[in-house]
């Protein structure tokens, strides 16, 4: 697995510069393996909804997970907590934005390829692992 590490800063959006740097990179099949800072703001959409919720900080990044691909992609779960400590969760969407800082670390796995597919059984496009033959 090849790794790479990069900081956000202050207002910038989680989501689309995970995605910007996962497209500016080509790569083929990234896993988010750690990030950690603060949200001013989140965008997640929360379990069985169709649309965003916008919720207002600040926020503690206690969790970010998902597989990312430059053509195929990205499916990203954000945990977030409060100042009491209360911990929200969902689906990464455009709108959260960096209060302070992301550090973020994203591995990509050499030998397969991430793509999305319509799956009639759950009715999204959901991840197709491919297998990549080795560069030469």
């Amino acid at each position: 697995m090849k790794t790479f590490a990069f900081r956000l800063t202050p207002g910038q959006d989680l989501k689309l510069e995970i995605l910007a740097f996962i497209r500016a990179r080509e790569l083929h099949a990234a896993t988010l393996l750690t990030c950690v800072g603060s949200l001013t703001r989140a965008s997640l959409r929360l379990a069985d909804r169709e649309d965003a919720s916008l919720v207002e900080g600040p926020f503690e990044i206690v969790s970010l997970v998902g597989t990312a691909s430059a053509a195929g992609g990205a499916h990203l779960h954000l945990a977030i907590s409060d100042g009491d400590g209360r911990t929200l969760g969902g689906h990464l969407m455009e709108g959260s934005l960096i209060h302070t800082t992301a550090e973020i670390v994203i591995g990509e796995l050499a030998e397969v390829e991430f793509r999305r597919a319509p799956d009639p059984a759950t009715g999204y496009d959901e991840l197709k692992v491919i297998p990549r033959k080795p560069a030469k």
